[in-house]
């Protein structure tokens, strides 16, 4: 006679696994009886696990996943890829449908219904990827009445506010916020923008329309003009979504929430501005799943990588990100933070605010009302027992002092500082104040960093090099002219002629001459000399490289960076 084995629990998988520790299983445990919340889901924001190990092990262990359904934005075009009548017979949602790597998510009520599956596969295509996600049977239920009752199109949104079409009365007595067609708008528009890849939405008042413009690879593309008469309403939703004061329209304010969108949590910081014609407001996208990506993803050659290990591989010191503001020293920061972060090490963070969360880092946001700022921040830190220490920015000579202090006594820190160029960040520290003896011996490296968009594959023309582009090239006169690519635009790129961005950089390690060339007193032109000397690469450089690959244009590099010292004569 066979006994039946008692199904395990999650936290004792977890723990066999070596995923968690019992204690951390135990206040995990003490939370959820006062949340009533899926272990797993509090072993992640307590910092305990990533969502993608726990997701792993209990994927191999159990075979489901769960997603809560009331803090998900749904896709309006994958909701309709199953029909409310098969939704409703099998408790099952699409929530979104990625058609780049053709895979659906999809939230179910037993994520082990076989016949459900096949239904989908049916609908959706035997070659479609499905991700099931389990959730409770009336959640499910509630969310099928939800989309399935509403409008979820702008377009279809703007209608119904417009003529008042939709019944709310005869809803089943619908009271939730959900039932609010601009509750509705904001979502849509939301979800639209991080579809598309935007960094920020902005919501621009003129006299008699509202703007609404996307920051997509970092150029802002008008997206749609509303009626003045939207814009009141839709401030106000804003507002309360960023837990901003709604009656206060004459002074800037700050918020921030978070969404789940597209099986993801996005979070978006807020800003309101008033203007002649009322409050502009300004989102920032931050997409974590984007946000912080490894070391190896930054896109640097195999050398530039190389200097750059070696580089955090210094227990001391200071490490500089410099560029103009949009140019991904953030993304830059946090890999290399990533790359050091483990339970061996204390990593703290001053930011100005922190944007994306990480576990086991450390992480403060500057408060000018108690009188936290940069340098306050750093003096407190130092008495924290930090390994590493990351400052946002050197905008002063106290933070600045502040932070070589921190360098000089065996931390590693690392910080951005507005400059143009690497060597250029030399004269900047003497322009704030600190002294060539100290600055020699105590920074390790500093990298300068541009974005520019990726010419779509799909769509670039090509096109042969005229005189002055191979002068910008450094092409000599006897050298065939290269196939260079412009950008068309197509579907794919959304006729635009760009999809995505890489990093442009230039990676300086200071070495022991160079730091003698800084204590000497040498100029920025100096510098440059005897670093090109040993190998470095300039933004330019960098740049041209990219261009004769076929990777970007020369059009866009002209973009972002001066490219005419390269003219002869």
């Amino acid at each position: 006679m066979s006994v039946r084995r008692k199904p395990r629990l999650i936290g004792e998988i977890l723990v066999d696994k070596g995923v968690v520790s019992r204690d951390q299983v135990a206040i995990a445990l003490t939370e959820q009886k006062k949340t009533g919340q899926h272990l797993g889901k509090l072993l992640v924001r307590l910092g305990f696990a990533s969502e993608a190990i726990i997701r792993e092990v209990l994927g191999g262990e159990l075979g489901q996943q769960s997603i809560d359904l009331a803090k998900v934005v749904v896709d309006p075009e994958a909701v309709k890829l199953i029909p409310k009548d098969v939704a409703r017979r099998y408790h099952v949602l699409c929530i979104s449908f990625d058609p780049a790597a053709n895979r659906a998510t999809v939230a179910m009520a037993d994520t082990f219904n076989v016949v459900a599956l096949d239904k989908i596969r049916t609908l959706l295509g035997v070659d479609v990827e499905i991700l099931p996600f389990l959730a409770g049977e009336a959640e499910i239920d509630k969310t099928i009445d939800q989309v399935f009752g509403y409008e979820l199109s702008v377009d279809g949104i703007l209608k119904e506010i417009e003529t008042g079409e939709v019944d709310y009365q005869s809803l089943e007595g619908e009271t939730d916020e959900y039932s609010q067609p601009v509750v509705r708008l904001v979502n849509a528009l939301l979800s639209d923008a991080v579809k598309r890849g935007a960094s920020d939405i902005h919501f621009e008042p003129e006299q008699e329309f509202l703007r609404i413009r996307y920051r997509i690879d970092g150029v802002l593309r008008q997206i749609r003009s509303l009626h003045r008469n939207y814009w009141a309403s839709l401030a106000v939703r804003l507002k309360v979504m960023s837990q901003m004061d709604i009656a206060e329209m004459r002074a800037p304010q700050d918020g921030r929430f978070s969404l789940s969108l597209y099986g993801r949590p996005i979070d978006f910081r807020a800003s309101a501005m008033p203007t002649t014609h009322g409050e502009n407001i300004v989102l920032r996208i931050l997409d974590r799943q984007k946000g912080i990506v490894p070391l190896e993803g930054l896109g640097l050659y195999e050398d530039q990588l190389d200097l750059l290990r070696i580089m955090l591989a210094r227990p001391e010191g200071i490490l500089l990100v410099t560029g103009p503001t949009g140019s991904g020293k953030t993304t830059t920061l946090y890999s290399m933070l990533m790359h050091l972060n483990d339970e061996t090490v204390n990593i703290m963070t001053l930011e100005d605010p922190v944007e994306y969360p990480v576990a086991m880092i450390r992480q403060t946001s500057i408060n000018e009302a108690v009188k936290l700022d940069f340098a306050n921040g750093v003096r407190t830190m130092l008495r924290q027992d930090p390994d590493v220490i990351l400052v946002g920015e050197i905008r002063d000579e106290e933070t600045a002092e502040m932070a070589f202090r921190a360098a000089m006594t065996g931390h590693q820190v690392f910080s951005t500082l507005h400059t143009n160029s690497a060597v250029g960040a030399i004269s900047r520290l003497l322009d704030i104040g600190i002294r060539p003896e100290i600055m020699a011996g105590n920074i390790i490296g500093i990298l300068a960093q541009r974005l520019v968009r990726k010419l779509c594959p799909k769509c670039r023309e090509t096109y042969t090099a005229s005189r002055v582009e191979r002068q910008l090239l450094g092409l000599h006169a006897t050298e065939a002219a290269p196939a260079l690519y412009s950008a068309k635009g197509c579907p794919a790129c959304d006729f635009q002629g760009y999809k995505g961005r890489l990093a442009l950089m230039e990676v300086l390690r200071v070495d022991a001459d160079l730091d003698a060339q800084i204590a000497s007193g040498a100029n920025t032109r100096e510098l440059a000399r005897a670093a090109q000397a040993k190998g470095f690469r300039t933004l330019a450089d960098d740049g041209v490289r990219r261009v004769l690959e076929g990777i970007t244009s020369l059009d866009e590099v002209s973009r972002v960076i001066d490219l005419t010292d390269r003219l002869a004569g």
